[in-house]
């Protein structure tokens, strides 16, 4: 029985709030991080997949490698990370590379890597058409409007040929970059949780694997373009705040995060949709 607690947008609200006016009174430079590792292993983690995974492990794996594991998930892709740097959970499981490097260096945190485990490969859907080619000349595209997810949202059409980006761009694309349109797209930027509610509205939208699946799209199937899985570099990861790598009931976590039962789970779930990275 799952026993994951799930706050709402108010607690995340004040969460939020009690971060940055704590961030006002300490010191921006310190990444010191806790050294008491007792109690409960309280990580914060997205609903789909990385809370069902966590969920797994809790269920099944944790009580025997003599871990008391508690899932919190969040909705958004800010508080998480915030929440791990002040101390409020002691690690997130979320997020990818470009992604973290993007927040800490805009936030200030010290949030680091400690494992990765999956990859959610992010895909173009369409209520419209079928096929990419279909679309219309000046159709709209929703697009994740966080600076990471929006380039990659642009990379994935640039890969599959609806537009063409400057060359060299980076993790900061924008709209703004895309040197060839020749089926005239135009843009709406959503926040990553609300594109695939925007379907009925737009003629397509590039979502984000987690919020495919928690609304119950297959990406694997229902996906008209899918970002392939070689040599991805947005791998999920356990993260924690610099320092707590250390903490062994984060390595316990880890290396059940990387075991073949979960490898299994993965597999056996997602049919495709979420790829095991180890």
């Amino acid at each position: 029985m799952r026993n994951t607690a799930k706050l709402t947008t108010a607690v995340l609200a004040a969460g939020a709030l009690t971060f940055a006016l704590s961030a006002c009174g300490s010191d921006k430079g310190s990444s010191s991080a806790s050294s008491d590792y007792s109690g409960p292993l309280v990580v914060a983690a997205s609903p789909t997949p990385h809370a069902e995974i966590l969920d797994y492990v809790k269920d099944h794996l944790a009580k025997k490698a003599g871990l008391d594991l508690e899932v919190k998930e969040f909705t958004d892709y800010v508080t998480p990370n915030t929440a791990t740097e002040d101390g409020s959970v002691g690690a997130n499981y979320f997020q990818n590379q470009p992604y973290l490097d993007d927040f800490n260096k805009k936030n200030g945190t010290h949030i680091v890597p400690v494992v990765t485990v999956h990859l959610e490969p992010l895909g173009l859907y369409s209520h419209k058409v079928k096929s990419a080619d279909a679309l219309k000349s000046g159709a709209t595209i929703a697009v994740p409007n966080d600076s990471v997810n929006e380039a990659r949202a642009l990379k994935l059409l640039a890969a599959n040929g609806l537009i063409t980006l400057k060359s060299g761009v980076g993790n900061e694309a924008t709209p703004a970059d895309i040197t060839k349109n020749p089926k005239n797209l135009k843009f709406k930027e959503l926040e990553a949780a609300q594109t695939p509610r925007s379907l009925d509205d737009v003629d397509a939208a590039v979502i984000n694997g987690n919020y495919a699946i928690s609304s119950g799209l297959k990406p694997a199937k229902d996906a008209i373009v899918l970002e392939s899985a070689t040599d991805n570099p947005y791998g999920n990861f356990l993260a924690v705040k610099k320092g707590n790598e250390k903490d062994p009931r984060v390595k316990k976590l880890a290396k059940l995060l990387t075991s073949p039962e979960v490898k299994k789970f993965i597999e056996d779930k997602y049919a495709g949709s979420v790829i095991p990275s180890f």
